[in-house]
């Protein structure tokens, strides 16, 4: 690789022979002050000839005009000459290309933030087509009295006639309430959904329609626990439970016929978790499991993908392959045996895709009921699969090949109630599909059996009709016909934005042709070859704008005029000279002015520009003199004559210029800065007062140049002598203030003193028994930054805010405990002590600490918060030192460690206050009926997986930790999840606690 090249970097331009020639000539003109035409020539550069082919547009030549335009089949980034498929994308998106494919290609939804777990739900249920028709046929009257039945029915109906390719989805979410920018669990999601649809369609009076989510999606559980001595069920076992998903755990299950073993499994209540039997009278041991009584037409598994790793509080995302078949075989794992053949088909696939809880994305692989084709929707994008669920050949890390594997039947508990009674069982091989990002799998029955030319429903199924009965007997597949109206409308409007954006692109084209063409011919016609031709002079800003904008402004010449009216000479670096054809077409075109001809060359513009130009160099060599006389100052030269004080800082940065011409702002007060505010000279102790002395020329000098600059200034340019007297005044001023600082510092010396293990922020060993003092640690921090503070920092310290205050602060009003809490312990090797935090919570001082603080920070002792160490089992005695002896030394190491850490570490020390932290309680809940009760085990609450728990507070202080919650204005609190709270979705539902694992 070639090094870049850089030889011209930084440098200055330096001035060519015309520049020096014209200096000459600007001095003949301010002696003579006589102007020639050879002089015009000259100085305005007219004598250069036309540039041909220069890489860039020069300034110093009027006629360059060059660079203006790009090289034939060149481009530029932007503007006129910006690609033509760039300037068509600023038209915006083009419509067309959201146009769909073809009527047999799904739509999309739109993502609008962070909702694809939405989209992902909302296309498996669209692409369920009795769910579709069972929408559709909803009446006229209940979509408009329920928003979200009307949202969801005209969202269908777009997914299903919409001309578009993607679909808005944001008027369903926003009648959800929905945050568009959290992301979900779509589980969750699915279930409220289901339940909200369910009680929204209950005023249907369709019949079909108001139990279609009952038809389609709820089955039916039970809870059994049965007796081992007397082998009777508890009375629970009777009550069947609907579901509308059933939730399988896939930790250290290798596939769907291993985690539905599980979730069917027998569990042992023994030991602990006897069961209390009502018949027996007594715990007894005893058996649970789950029994499916019922399976609706659609079977939904929500994999729990997310465990819960106790040690870090957290949850984790199981990642392992997960196999699952392409049909599936339920009919053996009902409870009671069915003449039905209940065979299943993979109709979806929910992926979660991410390792992040919270987050990821959620995709959805569905297939299509009529082609059989596999589709990814992944929101706005949609794309076909083809036969496998994954697409065809997949190679990705989340899912496998097809294989194949023997179809296994097996029992749901193992019982003999479970075996088959004459029905036929298909012992072929059968598909199977891996993933490791697969989060929910949807299977459709598929066909039903008769017995007797009799229609079988009861066990097995909660409604065993046809998919094509569901709703309706004839084929209502369409959208209603007031919903295909507006979709209608939505379409003819779709056609005509895609016309007019058609129209819009053509016109922007040939308007970018015909432009492109016009600044070319112009430029052609712009040179002016012989010097004596007449000729316009034009802003060269505004000639780039025209020559590489779309649409041109108005001309306009005004930054080129002077206040004659005329062309200064100065001005020539920014304007070009234009032939008076190519300036009538511009004129004529873009009107403006004002027009500005070789005869509006300003000569008066010109004498004063010599005599600036005169002046400037006068005032270069005299401040180039005056320069050796500064340096000379600053570095201590002494010198003969009347010398005068100026400030130090003044003349450095007087010194750091260059290229100076005239006095300028920086010029001004030589003195302001050692001026005191009587008109004195300030002490030189004061800040930003030091001072130099100059000789009389010097000071003559700066007088002058602050006078030009700011005439009306005389008290930043005041007159200090050497034998000017320094103001008594500030100097008392100044001496006091020492005094007190000087007092301040000691202070400090002393606390620092005081508390010198504090100081420095080390922990203290703690010994039970002996009393200690709580203080704020964000006190703490403060108080140690401003005694610590020195040099500049000095005065960025801040005061800590008075004792008293604090303590009243940490103390509840109503009953005066305490609203934070002091830092954990930890216990080590026989040591105690106190986690450190420089913001959070109280840190244990010691009893001298306290009362050093009493003395230095006027605080009453007694409103101290004092604090004690304690062991729960009696281990102090055992722990080295004492009150007197806080520090742990070497030797106390040596008594009886092992005895130590086998008694003491099994116990934590605990800290008592006085005053205590203010405490609460709650009320568990399920149901109506209060969870109650120390030794009750979940068996005999009959509490199962899924089951429902809520909460209410018991206003009685006590028991739990609330100082948190008292005081949240303090301390920041993690906030738990939020869910789908404050959303339609659980409107009326009061806030719960689900005791499952996602």
């Amino acid at each position: 690789m070639s090094r870049p090249t850089t030889r011209s970097k930084n440098k200055r331009h330096k001035p060519d022979n015309n520049e020096g020639f014209s200096s000459e000539i600007l001095r003949k003109i301010h002696l003579t002050g006589e102007i020639t035409e050879d002089d015009i020539h000259q100085l305005y550069m007219i004598w250069k000839p036309v540039c041909q082919g220069c890489r860039i547009n020069t300034k110093d030549n009027p006629n360059c005009f060059c660079g203006l335009v790009p090289p034939s089949g060149g481009t530029r980034k932007s503007g006129l000459w910006q690609k033509m498929s760039d300037i068509v994308l600023s038209l915006g998106p083009d419509p067309c290309k959201d146009l769909r494919v073809s009527n047999e290609s799904p739509a999309g939804l739109t993502n609008l933030g962070a909702t694809c777990y939405a989209n992902s739900i909302l296309q498996c249920l669209y692409m369920n087509t009795a769910f579709r028709r069972g929408v559709f046929s909803i009446e006229l009257d209940l979509l408009k009295k329920q928003p979200v039945l009307h949202q969801l029915a005209r969202l269908f109906a777009q997914l299903h006639s919409s001309k578009m390719a993607v679909i808005d989805s944001a008027p369903f979410i926003k009648t959800l309430e929905l945050d568009n920018g959290v992301q979900q669990d779509s589980h969750e999601f699915l279930t409220l959904l289901l339940s909200l649809l369910e009680r929204s369609l209950r005023h249907s009076k369709i019949s079909k329609a108001r139990t279609i989510v009952q038809d389609l999606f709820r089955g039916s559980v039970s809870n059994v626990t049965r007796c081992s001595m007397c082998g009777r069920d508890s009375e629970a076992s009777s009550k069947m439970e609907d579901f509308y998903e059933l939730e399988l755990n896939i930790k250290d299950m290798k596939n769907l016929n291993e985690s539905l073993d599980d979730y069917l499994s027998v569990e042992e209540l023994k030991g602990d978790n006897q069961y209390f039997c009502e018949s027996c009278g007594e715990r007894v041991n005893a058996t649970r499991c789950i029994k499916l009584r019922t399976l609706p037409y659609v079977l939904n598994f929500q994999l729990k993908r997310y465990v819960f790793l106790p040690k870090t509080t957290t949850k984790k995302k199981i990642t392992s392959l997960f196999s699952f078949p392409r049909e599936l075989d339920m009919g053996r794992r009902l409870s009671e045996p069915s003449l039905l053949e209940l065979i299943y088909d993979l109709s979806a696939v929910l992926i979660h895709k991410g390792n992040a809880v919270n987050s990821g994305h959620y995709v959805a692989h569905i297939k299509d009921e009529h082609t059989g084709q596999w589709w990814e929707f992944d929101d706005e994008h949609v794309s076909m699969l083809g036969d496998h669920p994954f697409g065809e050949g997949s190679s990705s890390s989340t899912a496998k090949p097809v294989w194949n594997e023997p179809l296994v039947q097996s029992s749901c508990t193992g019982e003999k109630d479970s075996t088959v009674n004459g029905n036929l069982i298909n012992t072929g091989d059968v598909q199977m599909f891996s993933s490791a990002d697969a989060y929910m799998l949807m299977y459709k029955r598929r066909t039903i059996q008769k017995v007797d030319n009799m229609q079988l429903t009861g066990c097995g199924s909660s409604n065993m009709e046809t998919p094509e009965k569901l709703v309706y007997e004839s084929n209502n597949y369409c959208p209603p016909f007031h919903l295909l109206e507006e979709i209608k409308e939505l379409n003819e409007s779709y056609d005509d934005t895609c016309q007019q954006y058609k129209l819009k692109k053509e016109k922007e084209v040939e308007n970018i042709t015909e432009r492109r063409q016009e600044v070319r011919s112009v430029l052609s016609e712009v040179p002016v070859h012989p010097l004596e031709e007449s000729y316009f002079w034009i802003s060269t800003d505004w000639l780039r704008q025209w020559a590489d904008s779309i649409t041109p402004p108005v001309l306009d010449n005004t930054s080129i005029q002077c206040l004659h009216g005329g062309v200064p000479v100065s001005k020539v670096g920014a304007m070009k000279r234009l032939s008076t054809n190519a300036w009538n077409k511009l004129l004529l075109k873009y009107n403006g002015g004002p027009a500005l001809s070789n005869k509006d060359n300003c000569i008066n513009c010109l004498l004063d520009g010599a005599h600036s130009m005169v002046s400037a160099d006068n005032y270069r060599d005299r401040r180039a003199s005056m320069k050796e006389l500064a340096e000379a100052a600053l570095a201590g030269r002494s010198f003969d004559g009347p010398l005068y004080y100026v400030s130090r800082a003044w003349l450095l940065q007087w010194l750091r210029r260059k290229n100076v011409d005239s006095p300028c702002e920086a010029d001004a007060g030589p003195t302001a800065s050692i001026r005191c505010p009587h008109g004195l000279l300030m002490p030189e102790q004061a800040a930003g007062a030091k001072r130099l002395l100059v000789p009389e020329s010097l000071w003559l000098f700066f007088y002058e140049s602050a006078n030009a600059v700011k005439p009306d200034d005389l008290l930043g340019c005041s007159t200090f002598p050497v034998d000017s007297e320094v103001c008594a005044r500030c100097s008392a001023e100044l001496s006091q203030v020492a005094c007190l600082e000087d007092s301040l510092r000691a202070a400090k010396l002393k606390q620092r003193q005081n508390h010198e293990k504090l100081v420095l922020g080390k922990n203290i060993a703690l010994s039970p028994g002996c009393r200690y003092y709580l203080l704020p640690s964000s006190w703490l921090t403060k108080w140690r930054t401003y005694i610590t503070a020195s040099g500049k920092n000095v005065s960025a310290s801040v005061e800590p805010e008075s004792l008293d205050n604090i303590l009243d602060s940490l103390k509840c009003e109503k009953h005066s405990h305490l609203l934070e809490r002091p830092l954990s312990l930890t216990y080590k090797r026989g040591i105690v002590v106190q986690r450190v935090s420089n913001t959070d919570g109280l840190t244990i001082i010691t009893e001298d600490d306290w009362k050093f603080f009493c003395e230095e920070w006027n605080c009453t002792e007694e409103k101290g918060i004092s604090a004690k160490i304690e062991f729960p089992n009696c281990v102090s005695n055992k722990l080295p030192g004492s009150c007197k002896d806080v520090p742990v030394l070497d030797e106390h190491l040596s008594i009886s460690l092992d005895e130590a850490n086998d008694e003491a570490e099994s116990s934590l020390p605990i800290i008592k206050t006085i005053p205590e932290v203010v405490k609460e309680n709650q009320i568990l809940h399920k149901g109506s009926r209060v969870i109650d009760g120390e030794s009750a085990t979940l068996a005999d609450m009959n509490i199962f997986s899924g089951d429902v728990l809520w909460v209410t507070d018991s206003e009685v202080h006590e028991n739990r930790d609330i100082a948190d919650e008292l005081s949240e204005g303090k301390m920041v609190v993690e906030q738990t999840e939020a869910g789908f709270r404050g959303t339609l979705l659980t409107s009326n539902i009061t806030t719960q606690l689900l005791i499952q694992e996602k």
